[in-house]
């Protein structure tokens, strides 16, 4: 018999919610520029990064390839390109210590 036991830290249950959260919220910000109507609101880019930012790279990174959300505004692409330079570089230097 195979014994399967899943069992995450609190940082990998962060991480993965805070990913699943981001996912939803490009979203629904690419559902709102689908619909592009005036009185509808659109999530700012400051949020969307922010999102990334606090741990929702992941899930950015998806919702940006399966949707072509924000690929081709390249004043985003380079901030989003830039919080994931830094995201690596912490990554690498705490792996150091």
């Amino acid at each position: 018999m195979i014994n399967f036991s899943l069992s995450l830290s609190y940082l990998e249950i962060y991480i993965l919610s805070i990913s699943v959260f981001s996912f939803i919220y490009y979203s629904y910000d690419k559902l709102q520029a689908i619909r592009s109507n005036k009185s509808i609101s659109r999530v700012s880019e400051i949020n969307l990064l922010f999102s990334s930012f606090i741990g929702g790279t992941i899930g950015s990174i998806l919702a940006i390839i399966i949707f072509r959300h924000k690929i081709k505004k390249l004043s985003f692409m380079v901030k989003f390109i830039l919080i994931v330079a830094i995201q690596i570089g912490i990554y690498y230097f705490i792996g150091k210590m």
